[in-house]
């Protein structure tokens, strides 16, 4: 586990904030892109996150809206943020629904594993947006159902989320 200090910034290229982490603690961490991480700010908030390569050696951890209003975050303040090792199957928590899908369609859940990391998660993410259990047992069901679809290798994110 690492711990540093950071700003929160606000990302010039697209609506959004960001953690710096500077290239000091990217060095200590030793991983970019395939490995996830738990992050913690001001021992209030914690979420499983990766680092987004950013200028000479430094990443940056994305804070999404909601993240910014929970943590009651402001651009320019500084925080505590700490970096664990996320050991988890895939860097997010699969909904039980997800979960019940894979069990009941082997073909499925073999589909899924062999999507790159992104796409799996984009999955996880998207079934896990809604509050009902019903809409999220017909995401988990229509996605997989997709990509089962698709072509094995030619899987898209708009083929994923076809309607």
């Amino acid at each position: 586990m690492v711990s540093f200090k950071t700003k929160i910034y606000k990302l010039e290229h697209l609506s959004g904030h960001y953690l710096d982490v500077p290239s000091t603690m990217v060095k200590k961490i030793g991983a970019f892109g395939k490995q996830r991480f738990i992050c913690t700010v001001d021992k209030t908030m914690t979420w499983k996150c990766g680092l987004v390569a950013h200028k000479a050696g430094a990443a940056y951890i994305l804070l999404n809206k909601k993240q910014m209003q929970t943590g009651v975050f402001n651009v320019g303040q500084q925080v505590n943020v700490s970096l664990k090792k996320d050991s988890s199957e895939y860097g997010m928590d699969v909904p039980k629904e997800l979960s019940e899908v894979f069990k009941q369609d082997p073909e499925g859940k073999k589909r899924f594993d062999a999507l790159a990391p992104g796409k799996r998660r984009y999955i996880i993410y998207y079934v896990n947006q809604v509050k009902s259990s019903e809409l999220r047992i017909e995401r988990a069901v229509r996605l997989i159902n997709n990509v089962k679809r698709l072509p094995e290798g030619k899987e898209t994110f708009a083929g994923i989320l076809t309607k």
